[in-house]
């Protein structure tokens, strides 16, 4: 009796440790998101491909055209695939509605690309299992309030935005933060974006005596605002956020970005930028952090044949060593993180400045 018993636990549990684990993944494969979603395809498979833990792992993939409809449709399929964790999504529309029904069966969510809670999320009063790798909106303007405390201390600043919704909330919790350390501008305004010449604007900042100038606002805009500065002879350090990755107008030397590294530039990125295009594709968009995701589900899969608790429990509580370095996750499942970095425009690129 007891050898049939001992026979049934290793029956049990010899299936669980060499069971397939399946990880999915949604995203955009038709449409006008079609390369983006293709990324992220990319840099998960070859993620599994590359693993070395010893599991045996399969990628379950699903077309979710960006839209509620198709995230729906995506979830029930990883739910009739029974994948264990999923990875994706670039838009809120197929999150939100894919998440009701993989929350129902347990399944948690890593997005690389969505930063901000949705609806669907803030509705509730328990919280969705999503693990965002992007940093939030609000570690935006935590860690640039931060940065900006140590360099702007002894200096008269302002803070200026373009009057969008993004900008706004970028500029104001840029100015909470400083103002949390005691800091306050000597002036803070909205200006009207969009002008090739901003010397009203500029000039508006000389008569405040401010030599500093965070801007919650559009490349162009910041280029605008550095040109006028140089036409009018005015000495004005200009910094901004995310914003000045994008393609546009040239910028002034010396303007200053505050925002994550490159996946690709990171250290901690070598091996899989190694990995990507040894399997002929290129390390780009969603490449890298999507390939982090998956280290994370992977990292997260092994761990749950060890440790006690629901994988949303050990994405909670575990530090996990990707290609954009450590990862961590809050209670929320927000990325707890010291990302950003102060960055200098030297007249082609951004380099990295001492913060």
């Amino acid at each position: 009796m007891i050898r049939t018993a001992t026979f049934g636990l290793c029956l049990l549990f010899c299936s669980v440790a060499y069971a397939e684990d399946k990880i999915g993944v949604i995203a955009p494969l038709s449409g006008s998101f079609a390369r983006l979603g293709t990324q992220l395809l990319d840099g998960a498979t070859i993620a599994v491909a590359t693993n070395k833990n010893g599991q045996t792992i399969s990628i379950v993939s699903a077309d979710d055209k960006c839209d509620a409809a198709g995230g729906a449709a995506a979830a029930t399929q990883m739910v009739q695939a029974n994948v264990m964790i999923v990875v994706g999504f670039l838009c809120t529309e197929s999150l939100e509605a894919a998440l009701p029904i993989l929350s129902q069966k347990g399944i948690p969510v890593i997005t690389p690309a969505i930063r901000s809670r949705t609806l669907t999320e803030l509705r509730t009063e328990q919280p969705y299992p999503v693990f965002r790798i992007a940093p939030s909106d609000r570690n935006e303007a935590e860690e640039t309030g931060d940065i900006l405390a140590e360099r702007w201390r002894s200096v008269p600043f302002a803070i200026i935005d373009d009057g969008t919704i993004f900008g706004r909330e970028l500029a104001s919790g840029v100015r909470a933060r400083l103002e949390e350390k005691g800091l306050k501008p000597v002036f803070a305004d909205t200006y009207r974006p969009g002008l090739d010449n901003q010397n009203a604007l500029v000039g508006r900042l000389k008569r405040a005596d401010a030599t500093q100038v965070f801007v919650g606002g559009e490349r162009d805009d910041v280029a605008a605002i550095g040109r006028s500065a140089v036409a009018l002879g005015y000495p004005l350090v200009i910094a901004s956020g995310e914003a000045l990755n994008a393609t546009g107008n040239g910028l002034a030397i010396g303007t200053l970005m505050i925002a994550p590294r490159e996946p690709q530039l990171l250290e901690s990125a070598r091996n899989a930028k190694n990995a990507i295009e040894l399997a002929g594709k290129v390390p780009e968009g969603y490449t890298l952090p999507a390939y982090a995701a998956v280290e994370v589900a992977i990292q997260v899969l092994t761990m749950a044949q060890s440790q006690a608790g629901s994988l949303s429990e050990l994405l909670r509580k575990n530090v996990f060593d990707t290609a954009l370095g450590s990862i961590q996750f809050n209670t929320t499942g927000e990325r707890v993180a010291d990302t950003y970095r102060l960055q200098k425009y030297d007249g082609s690129q951004f380099v990295l400045e001492i913060n």
